[in-house]
Protein backbone atom coordinates (compact mmCIF):
# COMPACT_ATOMS: atom_id res chain seq x y z
CA UNK A 1 0.00 0.00 0.00
CA UNK A 2 1.27 3.33 -0.46
CA UNK A 3 0.33 7.18 0.49
CA UNK A 4 -0.40 10.13 -1.61
CA UNK A 5 1.06 13.14 -0.35
CA UNK A 6 0.70 17.29 -0.87
CA UNK A 7 0.73 20.16 0.80
CA UNK A 8 -2.20 22.65 -0.23
CA UNK A 9 -0.30 25.48 1.13
CA UNK A 10 2.42 26.02 3.64
CA UNK A 11 3.63 28.99 5.36
CA UNK A 12 2.21 31.98 8.13
CA UNK A 13 -0.98 32.66 5.47
CA UNK A 14 -2.42 29.18 5.88
CA UNK A 15 -1.75 25.41 6.20
CA UNK A 16 -2.98 22.26 4.53
CA UNK A 17 -1.04 19.03 4.24
CA UNK A 18 -2.81 16.04 2.62
CA UNK A 19 -2.16 12.50 3.02
CA UNK A 20 -4.31 9.56 1.83
CA UNK A 21 -4.34 6.26 -0.03
CA UNK A 22 -6.76 5.00 -3.22
CA UNK A 23 -9.57 4.44 -0.79
CA UNK A 24 -9.57 7.10 1.80
CA UNK A 25 -7.47 10.84 3.35
CA UNK A 26 -7.36 13.07 5.80
CA UNK A 27 -6.15 16.64 6.27
CA UNK A 28 -3.76 18.25 8.47
CA UNK A 29 -4.97 21.67 9.18
CA UNK A 30 -7.01 23.67 7.46
CA UNK A 31 -5.59 27.29 7.15
CA UNK A 32 -6.96 28.39 4.20
CA UNK A 33 -10.84 29.14 2.85
CA UNK A 34 -12.77 25.76 1.46
CA UNK A 35 -12.92 27.48 -1.82
CA UNK A 36 -8.91 27.41 -2.26
CA UNK A 37 -9.06 24.13 -0.79
CA UNK A 38 -11.15 22.74 -3.41
CA UNK A 39 -9.71 24.68 -6.32
CA UNK A 40 -6.74 23.39 -5.22
CA UNK A 41 -7.66 19.74 -4.53
CA UNK A 42 -9.75 19.57 -7.92
CA UNK A 43 -6.59 21.23 -9.87
CA UNK A 44 -4.51 18.13 -8.71
CA UNK A 45 -7.12 15.72 -9.39
CA UNK A 46 -7.99 14.81 -5.63
CA UNK A 47 -11.01 14.33 -4.57
CA UNK A 48 -12.62 16.07 -1.74
CA UNK A 49 -15.17 12.70 -1.10
CA UNK A 50 -12.23 10.67 -0.01
CA UNK A 51 -11.62 13.54 2.89
CA UNK A 52 -12.26 11.23 6.05
CA UNK A 53 -11.30 13.50 8.67
CA UNK A 54 -9.30 16.39 9.88
CA UNK A 55 -6.54 16.39 12.37
CA UNK A 56 -6.01 19.94 14.37
CA UNK A 57 -2.86 20.74 15.03
CA UNK A 58 -3.06 23.64 17.42
CA UNK A 59 -5.34 27.01 17.22
CA UNK A 60 -3.54 29.33 15.22
CA UNK A 61 -5.50 31.09 12.93
CA UNK A 62 -3.56 29.64 10.04
CA UNK A 63 -3.96 26.19 10.67
CA UNK A 64 -8.19 26.37 11.33
CA UNK A 65 -9.08 29.31 9.55
CA UNK A 66 -10.84 27.21 7.00
CA UNK A 67 -11.83 24.82 9.21
CA UNK A 68 -15.53 25.21 9.97
CA UNK A 69 -16.99 26.31 6.17
CA UNK A 70 -15.08 22.75 5.05
CA UNK A 71 -16.06 20.70 7.55
CA UNK A 72 -19.79 21.67 8.06
CA UNK A 73 -20.24 21.73 3.79
CA UNK A 74 -18.61 17.97 3.21
CA UNK A 75 -19.49 16.43 6.66
CA UNK A 76 -15.74 15.62 7.52
CA UNK A 77 -15.11 14.66 11.31
CA UNK A 78 -12.77 17.02 13.01
CA UNK A 79 -10.19 15.31 15.38
CA UNK A 80 -9.33 18.07 18.26
CA UNK A 81 -8.07 18.51 21.42
CA UNK A 82 -10.43 19.78 24.00
CA UNK A 83 -8.84 22.78 24.82
CA UNK A 84 -7.70 23.76 21.42
CA UNK A 85 -11.34 23.03 20.19
CA UNK A 86 -12.38 26.66 22.34
CA UNK A 87 -10.46 28.09 19.64
CA UNK A 88 -12.29 26.72 16.53
CA UNK A 89 -15.27 28.26 16.21
CA UNK A 90 -17.72 25.24 15.06
CA UNK A 91 -21.26 24.44 16.22
CA UNK A 92 -21.66 21.27 17.74
CA UNK A 93 -24.96 21.08 15.70
CA UNK A 94 -23.39 21.15 12.09
CA UNK A 95 -19.84 19.22 13.10
CA UNK A 96 -18.89 15.72 14.14
CA UNK A 97 -16.43 16.45 16.74
CA UNK A 98 -14.12 14.26 18.38
CA UNK A 99 -11.22 14.14 20.28
CA UNK A 100 -7.90 12.85 19.88
CA UNK A 101 -5.21 11.56 22.69
CA UNK A 102 -1.59 12.12 22.46
CA UNK A 103 0.22 8.91 21.41
CA UNK A 104 -2.93 6.63 20.97
CA UNK A 105 -3.49 5.99 17.34
CA UNK A 106 -6.84 7.03 15.72
CA UNK A 107 -7.87 4.16 12.93
CA UNK A 108 -9.48 5.22 9.72
CA UNK A 109 -9.76 2.78 6.75
CA UNK A 110 -6.48 1.75 6.49
CA UNK A 111 -4.81 5.19 7.69
CA UNK A 112 -3.50 5.07 10.93
CA UNK A 113 -3.00 8.31 12.22
CA UNK A 114 -0.53 8.75 15.87
CA UNK A 115 -0.43 12.56 17.42
CA UNK A 116 1.97 13.25 19.45
CA UNK A 117 2.73 16.73 21.46
CA UNK A 118 5.75 19.03 20.43
CA UNK A 119 7.20 22.62 21.54
CA UNK A 120 5.24 25.32 20.36
CA UNK A 121 3.71 28.25 22.03
CA UNK A 122 -0.22 26.84 21.79
CA UNK A 123 -2.54 25.30 24.19
CA UNK A 124 -2.26 21.84 23.40
CA UNK A 125 0.11 21.55 20.17
CA UNK A 126 0.69 18.18 18.46
CA UNK A 127 2.30 16.70 15.57
CA UNK A 128 0.82 14.03 13.06
CA UNK A 129 2.17 10.55 11.71
CA UNK A 130 0.34 9.29 9.27
CA UNK A 131 0.40 5.18 8.39
CA UNK A 132 -1.08 3.25 5.88
CA UNK A 133 0.35 -0.60 6.75
CA UNK A 134 4.13 -0.55 5.75
CA UNK A 135 4.75 3.54 4.53
CA UNK A 136 4.88 6.35 6.58
CA UNK A 137 4.47 10.05 6.67
CA UNK A 138 5.01 13.02 9.19
CA UNK A 139 3.65 16.31 9.37
CA UNK A 140 6.07 18.01 11.39
CA UNK A 141 5.98 22.34 11.47
CA UNK A 142 5.39 24.81 14.46
CA UNK A 143 7.96 23.01 16.53
CA UNK A 144 10.07 25.23 18.69
CA UNK A 145 12.59 22.15 19.36
CA UNK A 146 13.31 19.30 17.99
CA UNK A 147 12.25 16.78 21.00
CA UNK A 148 12.72 13.59 21.47
CA UNK A 149 9.30 12.41 20.25
CA UNK A 150 10.12 14.15 16.92
CA UNK A 151 13.57 12.52 16.63
CA UNK A 152 11.62 9.32 17.31
CA UNK A 153 8.78 9.68 14.91
CA UNK A 154 11.17 11.20 12.29
CA UNK A 155 13.14 8.15 12.50
CA UNK A 156 10.48 6.37 10.88
CA UNK A 157 9.19 8.48 8.28
CA UNK A 158 8.98 7.12 4.58
CA UNK A 159 8.49 11.00 3.53
CA UNK A 160 8.15 14.32 6.04
CA UNK A 161 6.87 17.65 6.13
CA UNK A 162 9.47 18.83 8.27
CA UNK A 163 9.71 23.27 9.07
CA UNK A 164 12.22 24.59 7.89
CA UNK A 165 11.25 28.46 9.18
CA UNK A 166 14.00 30.81 9.30
CA UNK A 167 17.53 31.33 8.19
CA UNK A 168 19.40 32.76 11.63
CA UNK A 169 21.00 35.57 9.71
CA UNK A 170 17.74 36.97 8.03
CA UNK A 171 16.25 37.00 11.20
CA UNK A 172 18.79 38.49 13.24
CA UNK A 173 19.28 41.21 10.55
CA UNK A 174 15.78 41.35 9.64
CA UNK A 175 13.37 44.34 10.71
CA UNK A 176 11.14 41.78 13.45
CA UNK A 177 11.41 43.53 16.69
CA UNK A 178 13.05 41.76 19.18
CA UNK A 179 10.47 40.32 21.13
CA UNK A 180 9.52 38.63 18.04
CA UNK A 181 12.60 37.19 17.32
CA UNK A 182 12.98 35.70 20.78
CA UNK A 183 9.10 34.23 20.53
CA UNK A 184 10.34 32.50 17.08
CA UNK A 185 13.80 31.19 17.91
CA UNK A 186 12.62 30.81 21.72
CA UNK A 187 12.09 27.33 22.07
CA UNK A 188 8.32 27.09 21.40
CA UNK A 189 8.73 29.19 18.09
CA UNK A 190 9.60 27.51 15.12
CA UNK A 191 12.63 25.24 13.92
CA UNK A 192 15.27 27.14 12.01
CA UNK A 193 17.00 26.00 8.70
CA UNK A 194 20.12 25.00 10.82
CA UNK A 195 17.81 22.74 13.41
CA UNK A 196 15.59 21.23 10.60
CA UNK A 197 18.87 20.11 8.68
CA UNK A 198 20.60 19.01 12.09
CA UNK A 199 17.49 16.77 12.69
CA UNK A 200 17.40 15.63 8.93
CA UNK A 201 21.25 14.69 8.89
CA UNK A 202 20.92 12.95 12.55
CA UNK A 203 17.97 11.36 12.26
CA UNK A 204 16.53 10.77 8.44
CA UNK A 205 15.92 6.81 7.48
CA UNK A 206 17.44 5.51 4.46
CA UNK A 207 14.21 5.09 3.04
CA UNK A 208 13.33 8.51 3.67
CA UNK A 209 12.35 9.70 -0.07
CA UNK A 210 10.89 12.96 0.25
CA UNK A 211 11.31 15.76 2.53
CA UNK A 212 8.95 18.73 1.74
CA UNK A 213 10.44 21.30 3.73
CA UNK A 214 7.60 23.88 5.01
CA UNK A 215 6.23 27.03 7.03
CA UNK A 216 8.66 28.89 5.62
CA UNK A 217 9.20 32.37 6.38
CA UNK A 218 7.99 34.79 3.92
CA UNK A 219 10.40 37.47 5.72
CA UNK A 220 13.08 35.28 7.27
CA UNK A 221 14.06 32.64 4.67
CA UNK A 222 14.94 32.15 1.39
CA UNK A 223 13.71 28.94 -0.76
CA UNK A 224 16.82 28.93 -3.08
CA UNK A 225 19.06 28.76 0.13
CA UNK A 226 17.43 26.62 2.08
CA UNK A 227 16.72 24.71 -1.08
CA UNK A 228 20.71 24.05 -1.64
CA UNK A 229 21.21 23.52 1.95
CA UNK A 230 19.36 20.82 2.29
CA UNK A 231 19.72 19.15 -1.74
CA UNK A 232 23.81 19.14 -0.72
CA UNK A 233 23.00 17.02 1.95
CA UNK A 234 20.10 15.06 0.97
CA UNK A 235 21.76 11.63 -0.23
CA UNK A 236 19.10 10.36 -2.26
CA UNK A 237 16.31 12.04 -0.56
CA UNK A 238 14.12 14.35 -3.19
CA UNK A 239 13.68 18.31 -1.95
CA UNK A 240 10.75 20.03 -2.33
CA UNK A 241 9.86 23.48 -1.31
CA UNK A 242 6.64 23.75 -0.26
CA UNK A 243 5.16 26.71 -1.25
CA UNK A 244 3.44 29.73 0.78
CA UNK A 245 1.11 30.37 -2.64
CA UNK A 246 0.57 27.36 -4.17
CA UNK A 247 -0.30 23.49 -3.91
CA UNK A 248 2.87 21.01 -4.47
CA UNK A 249 2.57 18.23 -6.63
CA UNK A 250 0.98 15.04 -5.48
CA UNK A 251 3.70 12.72 -4.07
CA UNK A 252 3.51 8.86 -4.63
CA UNK A 253 5.60 7.53 -1.59
CA UNK A 254 5.79 4.01 -1.01
CA UNK A 255 8.16 0.78 -3.57
CA UNK A 256 6.80 3.35 -6.84
CA UNK A 257 8.15 6.85 -6.77
CA UNK A 258 5.99 8.94 -9.29
CA UNK A 259 4.88 12.71 -9.30
CA UNK A 260 1.15 13.12 -10.40
CA UNK A 261 0.01 16.63 -11.51
CA UNK A 262 1.80 19.48 -12.33
CA UNK A 263 5.81 19.42 -13.19
CA UNK A 264 7.88 19.83 -9.79
CA UNK A 265 9.03 23.14 -9.46
CA UNK A 266 10.39 25.51 -6.83
CA UNK A 267 8.22 28.25 -5.83
CA UNK A 268 10.76 30.91 -5.73
CA UNK A 269 8.55 33.93 -5.02
CA UNK A 270 7.57 32.01 -1.80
Amino acid sequence: MSLFITSLNSGSNGNCYYIGNEHEAVLVDVGISCRETEKRMNRLGLSIQKVKAIFISHEHSDHISGVPVLAKKYKIPVYVTPKTLLYLRVNPVDHQILHFIANQPVTIGELVITPFSKFHDAIEPHSFVISCRDVTVGVFTDIGAACENLITHFGKCHAAFLEANYDDDMLDNGGYPYHLKRRIRGGHGHLSNKQALELFMAHKPLYMSHLLLSHLSKNNNDPQLVYDLFKSNANGTEVIIASRYEETPVYHIGSTEVVIGRATQLAFEL
